[in-house]
């Protein structure tokens, strides 16, 4: 398959820069993939779509503000991404503890980042956060990814909490001085965030409120938690010109014995967003039944996967070419996806992250 054959025209009025006012009440599409027929319903409706019986399955992963504005020794403004943490070899064995921060290698924290810009990073470059945090750039890994170590003088966490802001996708272009809003810190988070880890959000998860949960509840629709860290490989571009050429990156994930048991006693099972929908399908076997683990996952889902446990799924409206939007291709059909698309352009729902979602049963 041709990625080209993936590409849709959508107008950058479409693409969401806020959140919806209220988490419920965004747009919600209703795809019927047996008719190939399309509702145009709001979120507070989702409720009408389950059973008792059914299963809902939710990636519980919290997403940490790993968005951070350093200054490099020139004065010069840089941004660091934080993606995933990484043992650094320079450290050594016993722990390091110190009111100000250490001197190199007693790194705190190393990670992998990107940095932006990165055209005059070099290794030894040091990056200031106030007065007592700084980091020096360890190594190049890729063209676009660095090693960095942090030492700072605050527990890691806590530095992250002062200094971090929530890592909103590129797409969401505002003004340097409309940045990030202090209401992101919540809303770029679902409302069941447990265990923080992500550096990108499961946005379809976005849309629940409380009184949702407790409707379905009210239904006697299970919840079933995993975890999915949702990492850089999720919303990494696909470059190959053939679909089959593409890899995605390892992502961590767990699924207790619990939501296990929940998810294989379900009458059916929904998966809230393509996180869940990876990890339901990387622990299934042949038969569609889950296993209880820990462990991480590359799969990579585009037409022609046959799916093992997804009955139904909800999530957000994704970027052309995208591996998320490949997927929603091989749930419900590249024609009927490109058909829900184009209405959903002619309709003005809002896009991506903080946009409208949609419904495939």
């Amino acid at each position: 398959m041709k990625l080209k054959d993936f590409h849709y025209d959508l107008p950058q009025s479409r693409i969401a820069q806020h959140p919806c006012a209220q988490r419920d009440h965004a747009r919600m599409m209703v795809l019927d993939r047996r008719e190939a027929r399309l509702q145009h319903r709001h979120f507070f409706d989702f409720p009408e779509f389950l059973q008792e019986g059914d299963c809902l399955v939710i990636n519980d992963s919290k997403v940490i503000p790993a968005r951070l504005i350093g200054t490099k020794e020139t004065g010069s403004r840089i941004e660091v991404l934080l993606l995933s943490r990484r043992p650094d070899p320079r450290r050594p064995s016993e722990d390091v503890t110190a009111a100000s921060p250490p001197a190199e290698p007693g790194a705190e924290e190393t990670w992998e980042v990107l940095l932006k810009p990165g055209k005059r990073v070099s290794i030894g470059t040091k990056i200031f956060f106030g007065d007592s945090n700084w980091a020096s750039v360890r190594e190049r890994v890729s063209e676009k990814k660095w090693r960095v170590a942090f030492f700072t003088a605050l527990p890691f966490d806590l530095f992250l909490q002062q200094f971090g802001k929530a890592p909103l996708p590129p797409y969401i272009k505002r003004k340097r001085e409309d940045g990030p809003a202090p209401q992101d810190r919540e809303r770029y988070q679902t409302i069941y965030a447990r265990h923080p880890g992500s550096v990108a959000a499961p946005t379809a998860g976005f849309h629940f409120s409380e009184t949702q949960f407790r409707a379905l509840q009210d239904l006697g629709v299970a919840i079933a938690p995993v975890t999915l860290h949702v990492g850089f490989g999720t919303f990494t571009p696909i470059e190959a010109e053939n679909v089959e050429d593409h890899v995605m990156e390892k992502e961590s994930f767990s699924l207790s014995p619990e939501s296990a048991d929940r998810i294989n006693s379900a009458r059916r099972v929904i998966a809230v967003g393509t996180t869940s929908t990876r990890v339901l399908e990387s622990a299934s076997d042949g038969h569609g039944r889950v296993r209880p683990m820990a462990s991480s996952s590359s799969l990579f889902i585009y037409p022609g996967y046959r799916f093992r446990r997804v009955d139904a799924l909800l999530t957000n409206f994704h970027l052309p070419q995208s591996s998320l939007f490949l997927l929603v291709c091989a749930f419900a059909g590249r024609d009927l996806i490109f058909k829900a698309y184009a209405e959903a352009v002619q309709e003005e729902y809002r896009f991506y992250s903080y946009g409208d979602c949609m419904l495939i049963l």
